[in-house]
């Protein structure tokens, strides 16, 4: 639909996507003390999960947010009280810009999420024993313009060489957001 509107439009998928069920922007498992698996966390990770990226001019956002945009058509979790995701910047994934709307931290979260596994000893007292800051955002690609191959666009998402400190830099974002909004934030990392 977009496209016959004139609007450039491609579908992107992306392997090991995070469902961030809790906005918390990680993945969170929880074993007890014998290294069962509690199940507590709502998030998931999927093996590939596909949206749209349209390119337009962000006038709300600013120019530096011009360009591809992730639009899902098939959101997993209510925005506003609705069902829907985007028109999220690809610019402000990639800068870890999460305090922006339009679902920034879930698309966020989706790419470039770390995945946290935790002791929980009881409703009040956990302890982080593992986190993998790679698994999440693998081989984001699209299809090439004129033929059936893959084109890479991972470096449109995010920094693969410094994905730690991207992470933490949007999480301190994030967490400030909340605070600043008097909202709680589920999971303190």
């Amino acid at each position: 639909v977009l496209r016959c509107l004139g609007i450039p439009t491609r579908v992107i998928t992306n392997f090991n996507s995070a469902h961030d069920k809790d906005l918390n922007l990680s993945i969170d498992k929880y074993i007890d003390m014998s290294g069962k698996t509690l199940h507590v966390s709502e998030d998931s990770v999927w093996n590939f999960h596909v949206w749209n990226e349209c390119w337009f001019i962000r006038r709300d956002l600013g120019s530096f947010y011009d360009g591809w945009q992730v639009l899902d058509a098939t959101p997993q979790e209510k925005s506003k009280g609705i069902y829907q995701c985007g028109p999220a910047s690809t610019r402000a994934i990639k800068e870890g810009d999460v305090n922006l709307d339009y679902d920034s931290p879930f698309v966020f979260a989706a790419v470039n999420a770390d995945c946290v596994t935790w002791i929980r000893y009881s409703k009040k007292r956990k302890e982080r024993i593992y986190s993998d800051t790679r698994k999440i955002g693998k081989f984001i690609s699209t299809k090439a313009v004129g033929t059936n191959s893959r084109v890479d666009v991972t470096a449109n998402y995010k920094y693969p060489e410094v994905k730690e400190i991207s992470f933490k830099i949007a999480y301190s974002q994030y967490k400030n957001y909340l605070m600043d909004d008097r909202k709680i934030l589920v999971t303190a990392v």
